[in-house]
């Protein structure tokens, strides 16, 4: 039934019957009646030279003036050379995707999986997961990573950005590398909100300046040779790994995964390769006379560890550690660089470069460090040579048995 006039809001009101009802005052507006009485609004247009009809919404939800500004706003976008019906589904798929995009959570899940391959160990996969899951999960761990801002970012580091410095920017920068993974796939945009440099340095205190440094405790050199004859009573893999670690100036963790492979007994070097090392770099470490008798003491076992643990398997950064609990309380087995270096500066006449080498550490100095060709191996042998016998110096006088003075070590 076609109906040329233009009719009333109690006229529309009135059909019934199921078909296409002409309601006039737009061209190509109808009332659409399906045969179980619904109605809703339809506008009939050409878009370019194909025939179209696009939904306005149904009735009386949608009253006739409204329908009517709807297909005049419509009409008035295929005149400026839009498709109504394309850009209606435009924003629809925008929605979609809207709502499915990832979570924080769910991208640092991803990111982490896809960066395992670069680090070290699980231990630094954990420390990524335990820090995001208690300090930032709790705050944007559901949210979906476009709608992270920078208010959500200060929500979780204000509150442990004075009292737990160190791990408060660990946790920003693992925020950050997070979100600038999601702005890479696509899942976000603009300025990432946990960058700290022309953003949060703006809000922020410079964690340089507010961090208290806490420095691993050591044992003073002069009571090294006392410390042996501690270890010499302990013919534990824990004592032994120890005593190791003093020998070469080493990390724990580099001593606790070492292996028979790593070691030329020829010609008394220790190779830790670079996947182990802090740095990231191989280091050479040669052995002295006494570092190989200690070796020698060991068995070599199918795992291929030197220092095997319970089951075969490697000791927990924690053994070291409860060995020297309740002996020597207050001293780590980190601390035991910090004594060798305190006694290579002030008791021999070692270079300082040389010392440096001896510990693995990076140079501060990029030009020195871009420079710099040779591990200074033949003079660090020298030097390793002299450690060794002056921790076998015979112990001083100690009929006093006073417990070891704290001295703070760098941390390295």
């Amino acid at each position: 039934m076609a109906i040329t006039k233009e009719l009333s809001p109690l006229a529309v009101s009135r059909l019934t019957e199921p078909g296409f009802y002409r309601v006039g005052g737009v061209t190509g507006l109808y009332l659409q009646i399906n045969d179980r009485g619904a109605r809703s609004w339809v506008l009939r247009m050409v878009v370019g030279t194909k025939r179209r009809e696009l939904g306005l919404g149904g009735f009386p939800t949608v009253g006739l003036a409204d329908a009517r500004n709807k297909a005049r706003a419509v009409r008035e976008q295929v005149e400026n050379g839009l498709d109504p019906i394309a850009e209606k589904r435009k924003k629809r798929e925008q929605l979609i995707a809207e709502q499915r995009r990832p979570t924080f959570k769910k991208c640092a899940e991803q990111f982490m999986a896809m960066k395992s391959a670069e680090w070290r160990n699980e231990k630094h996969r954990q420390q990524w997961a335990n820090t995001l899951d208690q300090y930032a999960y709790p705050f944007i761990g559901d949210l979906p990573v476009n709608e992270i801002n920078q208010r959500h970012v200060l929500s979780i580091l204000k509150p442990i950005w004075t009292t737990k410095t160190e791990t408060a920017n660990r946790v920003r920068g693992r925020m950050e590398n997070v979100l600038d993974w999601a702005t890479a796939h696509g899942d976000r945009t603009g300025v990432n909100p946990a960058r700290w440099r022309g953003q949060l340095d703006k809000l922020l205190p410079s964690p340089k300046k507010i961090a208290k440094v806490v420095h691993h405790a050591a044992l003073p050199y002069e009571q090294l040779a006392d410390f042996f004859q501690f270890l010499n009573k302990h013919a534990g893999t824990s004592a032994k790994a120890l005593g190791f670690a003093i020998l070469t100036a080493a990390r724990s963790g580099e001593v606790r995964g070492a292996t028979w492979e790593e070691i030329d007994l020829s010609k008394r070097v220790w190779t830790v390769p670079a996947e182990r090392m802090k740095g990231g770099k191989e280091h050479r470490v040669p052995l002295s006379r006494r570092a190989m008798a200690l070796l020698k003491t060991l068995p070599q076992r199918k795992t291929g560890l030197i220092f095997a643990g319970q089951r075969d398997k490697a000791l927990s950064d924690m053994a070291l550690s409860m060995l020297l609990r309740d002996v020597w309380p207050g001293i780590t087995a980190h601390g035991f660089r910090s004594t060798f270096r305190d006694w290579a500066a002030e008791q021999t006449s070692f270079p300082r470069e040389v010392c440096e080498q001896a510990l693995a550490h990076a140079l501060s100095n990029q030009v020195e460090a871009a420079y710099r060709r040779s591990d200074l191996f033949d003079k660090r042998r020298e030097l390793m040579d002299q450690w060794a016998v002056f921790c076998r110096k015979k112990p001083q006088q100690t009929a006093n048995k006073e417990k070891p003075t704290r001295k703070p070590a760098k941390s390295s």
